[in-house]
């Protein structure tokens, strides 16, 4: 598959895109280089290869899952305009008939 400038045009409309007219034909040979190389990673024969998560087969380090802060809600919310049961009250802002 081959890009022309007028397809580089269409695709940055769609994404809503500025792209300088000086540089058109840049964005066009480096689209076509990265769908080339799309195309050449298409025609490898991946059967018998099992799907990864990840490419490093190691096991994440994680942190022990404790609180280390203490509860703030009351000192927070002393500068907050509305409060009620812990909560912060703020205007409604979406109305239905």
């Amino acid at each position: 598959m081959s890009l022309t400038e007028s397809d580089v045009d269409r695709i940055a409309h769609l994404a809503r895109l500025g792209i300088e007219p000086e540089r058109r034909a840049e964005y066009v040979q480096d689209l076509n280089t990265i769908l080339d190389l799309i195309e050449q990673m298409a025609q490898v024969d991946v059967s018998g290869i099992e799907p990864m998560a990840h490419p490093l087969d190691m096991q994440q380090r994680l942190r022990a899952d404790v609180v280390t802060e203490t509860d703030q809600r009351e000192q927070f919310q002393q500068c907050a305009p509305a409060v009620a049961a812990g909560l912060y009250l703020v205007p409604k802002v979406i109305e239905r008939d």
